[in-house]
């Protein structure tokens, strides 16, 4: 439950330290006194969005403390040894704004984002706002109440995964049989591509030897020619050829040698250079007598050739990386393959996805329909003693007949009322009047408290719209909440006042630089004044005190 509620320089709060009790206590005051501040600060404690216009003029931040005990929480408890944030049966929240808009929050002392805190205040505060009733128009809204009164969270979780895993397949699968045209049509062109390629023999594709044959083949001619020419130079000439006169200079030189010892170095080097020349003109005699010419070999090179340099502009590559497109279009086949066969696997996952959906989707209509019966009847007792006797309330489960899944189960779900006796069930929002509405909003909030995990609730003016005898009723059924859970309730009404365990009176006071809201917890003889108050407005008589005392001995007995 909270225990307290600390405010600093929050709007028109310059300092409020506020303690709280069990059971049901009211928050009173006049109009514009600030009671929708203190709930503010509640809220912006437990994780709304703030901005600067929430710190008081000329303060540096605004500041608010939240202390919780743990004992009647342990779910609450629970989430925090999970996060590791230490418990030891009590919660500390802190949220503070500066000027400049930013703000922080912390649990237990220690930092904490805004979603953290979210989903820690939920399992501790459950706040009913003044325009609740109009919330409950909205079918969602409806389908949340039932399922929250259900306990439907895991099912429900169940069946949004098995939706979800259900679209993104659905999705998935259709882009793919959308462009499967295409594919197909990308497919034809890539076998197109790489036939073309593989004219190449691209397993001992070797451009530079190809280039290499081709020009010995084109110039064949002129190579023998010049190459015969060379080896009748060099040994072949029987009248003059170089080998010829060399061996005639070393001839002479060996006789020179017996008479001049310097012959000697030259004619070695004349003798190497002789053995060069013969072994140049065998090489060169052996490659002459190995060439052929070959037109038809040289008609393929050209052929090939061409291909080559026609394909290599056509992919705005060089001639030599020719294999690696080949080799990037088999990857792009073997993908295309492979989309095939993912779309087959995506149907398969779909048609499970669906079984599943479904299957989950009965049992929560099943459990929804037992819950409304249920809670349809609990209602209507509830809305009959709020002043419409011959009320009757029930909600609608009707699975729907769908072949796709949506989001949240199959079912439409609507609350309907009939206001007077004889007249059919209608949706809630086509009759019920502002004040009937106000009433069934208070009796559906009532009627499902009970199931709620957060062991404080909170209730501003909900009962508007009602009063008399009605409005009794009403603070009794309060009353009866806060034996069980920690109500916090804001209301204009005496006789719901008059029910409270706890009363806080909200006021203002003003000096000459500023107003400043503030809270006391009222005496018993101050409670009979502020009820009085309440049921009198300026004048209050002996006989409104009478009342007032009288309303509250009654609500204190109870």
């Amino acid at each position: 439950m909270l225990q307290n509620l600390n405010i600093i320089d929050l709007a028109i709060v310059k300092s409020l330290d506020l303690n709280l009790e069990k059971g049901l206590s009211v928050l009173t005051g006049e109009t514009g006194a600030g009671k929708s501040i203190l709930l503010t600060a509640l809220g912006l404690a437990l994780g709304d969005r703030a901005d600067a216009s929430y710190v008081r003029p000329d303060c540096e931040r605004a500041e608010i403390n939240l202390s919780f005990d743990l004992s009647d929480a342990p779910a609450a408890q629970a989430w925090l040894e999970e996060n590791e944030f230490d418990a030891d049966g009590q919660c500390l929240i802190r949220r503070t704004i500066r000027q400049d808009g930013r703000s922080k929050a912390y649990i237990n002392g220690r930092p904490t984002t805004l979603q953290a805190l979210k989903l820690l205040s939920s399992q501790l505060v459950e706040i009913h706002g003044q325009h609740a009733h109009l919330t409950l128009l909205d079918n969602e809204e409806q389908r949340k109440f039932l399922d929250d009164y259900a306990q439907n969270t895991d099912l429900l979780a169940k069946t949004n995964q098995a939706y979800l895993q259900w679209r993104s397949n659905h999705f998935e699968l259709e882009a793919l049989i959308k462009s499967s045209t295409e594919l197909s049509n990308q497919e034809d062109l890539y076998l197109y591509q790489l036939n073309e390629l593989e004219q190449l023999d691209l397993i001992q594709y070797d451009y530079i030897a190809l280039s290499a044959e081709h020009s010995r083949l084109a110039n064949l001619e002129q190579i023998l020619q010049i190459g015969q020419l060379q080896l009748d130079l060099l040994s072949e000439n029987e009248h003059q050829s170089a080998n010829q006169m060399v061996g005639q200079s070393i001839s002479a030189l060996s006789d020179l040698s017996s008479l001049a010892g310097e012959f000697e170095e030259p004619n070695k080097l004349l003798i190497e250079a002789q053995i060069q020349i013969q072994e140049a003109s065998s090489q060169l005699r052996h490659f002459l007598e190995a060439q052929e010419i070959n037109p038809q070999r040289l008609q393929e090179l050209e052929n090939q050739i061409g291909i080559i340099h026609s394909l290599s502009r056509k992919h705005h590559v060089a001639h030599e990386d020719l294999p690696d497109i080949a080799e990037k279009i088999r990857l792009e086949l073997n993908n295309l393959s492979n989309s095939t066969e993912r779309i087959d696997e995506l149907e398969k996952l779909v048609e499970q996805n669906k079984q599943d959906y479904f299957s989950f989707a009965k049992a929560l209509n099943l459990k929804r329909t037992e819950a409304g019966k249920k809670l349809s009847v609990l209602i209507s007792a509830m809305i009959q003693e709020l002043g419409m006797p011959q009320g009757e309330f029930s909600i609608s489960v009707i699975a729907q007949d769908i072949n796709l899944p949506k989001i949240n189960g199959s079912d439409k779900i609507e609350f309907l009322v009939s206001a007077n006796p004889g007249l059919p069930l209608r949706p809630l929002a086509k009759v019920a009047s502002g004040g009937e509405l106000s009433r069934i909003s208070l009796a559906i909030q009532v009627t499902t408290s009970h199931d709620k995990d957060a062991p404080t609730m909170i209730f501003d003016e909900v009962d508007s719209g009602i009063g008399g005898g009605i409005a009794e009723i009403v603070g009794q059924k309060l009353r009866t909440l806060g034996k069980n859970a920690q109500v916090l309730c804001v209301t204009h009404l005496p006789q719901v006042a008059a029910q409270a365990h706890q009363h806080l009176f909200v006021f203002k006071t003003s000096d000459a630089a500023m107003t400043t809201s503030q809270v006391k917890t009222l005496s018993t003889e101050q409670r009979i004044q502020e009820t009085a108050r309440m049921l009198g407005g300026v004048n209050i008589t002996d006989s409104t005190l009478t009342h007032a005392r009288e309303m509250l001995m009654s609500g204190m007995k109870k």
